[in-house]
C-alpha cells in the first residue's frame, strides 16, 4: 500500500491571524470557529499554523480574530476574495470599526486622507444622532453639539463587548470622560460621540457564505454583568435562514426585525460604495432600538463587525445543521457569555470555553441550534 501524500496547506483552515495579546477564552473562541468551519468545508483544522513555515504553498482558509487591514496585506496572506477567509479585508484601519458610522462635526475638522466624507449623508436615516473625531478638539465640540439635546455616550472604536463606552450628561461629565481617551487611538481610529438611548433592545443582523453555504440573520442580543459587575455583550439569540437576505425576510420577522434588516441592508450597501476596495464573508451588523431624550422612539446601526464575532458560534451552528438536513430552510442558534464561578458549565455539545481567563476571569462561553424550524429541540 503506497502511504498518503501529505495534505496541501490549501487543506486547511487555521486560526489565523491572531494577536498577540488574545487571552485564553478569545484563542478557544477562535479555534472552536475554525475547527467547525473545517468540519463545514471538509478540511483539517491546523492550530499550529504558521505562513512562514509555508512560503510559496497555496494559502489556507483563514479564520482571523480581527479584521484585516489593507488589500496589499491581505494579499501576502493568499487572501484575495471573501471566499478565502471567514472574516474581512478593509482598505484603512477606521474603516473596521465604529468610527465611519458618523459624520464629523465639520468641514475643517480632522480626518485620515482615505475618509469619505459623503457616506455620513448616505447613512443619515439609517444611524443615530451623532458624531467621529480624530483630535480631543474635535471630540469636545462634538460632545458639546449633542448635549444640546440630551445626554451622549462616548464610545471608543477599538473596544468590543460594550466595555469602556462613558455616558455623559454635561459639559464637565464631557470633558472628564474625553480625558480618558488616547489621543494616539483617536488619531488613528477615531472616537465616536452618539446620542444615548434608554431602554434600549439590539438586534444582530448578519449575513455569511463558507463555500456554497449562505445564511442571513436577525435576532436579539442580551447584556450580562462581568467580574466587576459591569454590563456588557452576554450573547445572542437568532433566527438565521438559509440564503441571503431575500431569505430572510419571507420568514415570518417582527416589525422590528424587519426595521433593523432594512437598516443594516441599507448601512452595508452605502458602506461597501464608499469604500469598494472592502471585501467580507461574514458581515454583522448591531442595530439599537430605544427611547430618546425627548421620549421619542429612535433606532439606528451602531455599527459593523468584518471579523469572527460573539454571533459566529450560532452562524456555524446553523451552516452545520444547514448542511445536516437539506431541506431545513430556517433554524434558531445561541451563542450565550457568562462570568464567575456560579455560571453553569454548557453542554458539552456547545461549551466553548468555561474557567478562569486571564483577561476577565472565571467566563463560560457556548453556542449552539435552540431548535429547527418546526420547532423540535
Amino acid at each position: 500500500m503506497k502511504p498518503k501524500p501529505p495534505s496541501s496547506v490549501s487543506d486547511l483552515v487555521v486560526a489565523y491571524p491572531r494577536r498577540a495579546t488574545a487571552s485564553e477564552h478569545e484563542i478557544a473562541s477562535q479555534e472552536a470557529l475554525a475547527s467547525r468551519l473545517a468540519a463545514l468545508l471538509g478540511r483539517r483544522f491546523d492550530p499550529h499554523f504558521r505562513p512562514s513555515r509555508h512560503r510559496g504553498e497555496p494559502p489556507p482558509y483563514y479564520v482571523p480574530d480581527r479584521t484585516i487591514i489593507g488589500v496589499a496585506r491581505a494579499g501576502r496572506l493568499g487572501i484575495t476574495r471573501a471566499a478565502d477567509l471567514y472574516g474581512g479585508v478593509a482598505p484603512h484601519s477606521f474603516v473596521a470599526g465604529k468610527a465611519i458610522t458618523h459624520g464629523l462635526i465639520g468641514p475643517q475638522a480632522k480626518a485620515p486622507k482615505a475618509w469619505v466624507a459623503s457616506l455620513a449623508d448616505a447613512l443619515r436615516d439609517v444611524v443615530l444622532a451623532g458624531y467621529t473625531a480624530f483630535t480631543p478638539q474635535d471630540a469636545e465640540a462634538a460632545g458639546m453639539a449633542l448635549l444640546k439635546h440630551g445626554p451622549l455616550r462616548i464610545k471608543p472604536v477599538d473596544a468590543n463587548a460594550g466595555r469602556g463606552q462613558i455616558v455623559a450628561r454635561n459639559a464637565d461629565e464631557l470633558r472628564a470622560g474625553l480625558a480618558e481617551q488616547s489621543a494616539a487611538v483617536m488619531r488613528r481610529l477615531g472616537l465616536v460621540l452618539e446620542e444615548d438611548l434608554k431602554d434600549v433592545v439590539t438586534y444582530s443582523v448578519g449575513w455569511a457564505r463558507v463555500g456554497k453555504m449562505e445564511i442571513a440573520y436577525v435576532g436579539t442580543q442580551s447584556l450580562t454583568p462581568d467580574n466587576q459587575g459591569v454590563s456588557v455583550y452576554g450573547g445572542s439569540e437568532l433566527r438565521l435562514a438559509r440564503g441571503g437576505f431575500d431569505a430572510l425576510r419571507a420568514l415570518d420577522l417582527s416589525e422590528h426585525e424587519r426595521q433593523a434588516v432594512a437598516m443594516a441592508c441599507q448601512y452595508d450597501t452605502a458602506v461597501s460604495t464608499a469604500y469598494p476596495q472592502l471585501f467580507a464573508s461574514r458581515r454583522n451588523y448591531d442595530v439599537a432600538f430605544g427611547v430618546g431624550a425627548a421620549g421619542e422612539p429612535r433606532a439606528g446601526v451602531l455599527e459593523q463587525s468584518w471579523r469572527a464575532g460573539g454571533a459566529s458560534l450560532a452562524e456555524l451552528a446553523a451552516m452545520q445543521a444547514f448542511a445536516l438536513s437539506p431541506s431545513m430552510a430556517s433554524v434558531r442558534a445561541a451563542t450565550r457569555e457568562r462570568y464567575g464561578e456560579d455560571a453553569p458549565r454548557p453542554i458539552p455539545q456547545h461549551l466553548v470555553f468555561h474557567g478562569v481567563d486571564s483577561a476577565v476571569g472565571h467566563i463560560s462561553k457556548s453556542g449552539g441550534v435552540l431548535e429547527d424550524a418546526d420547532g423540535g429541540a
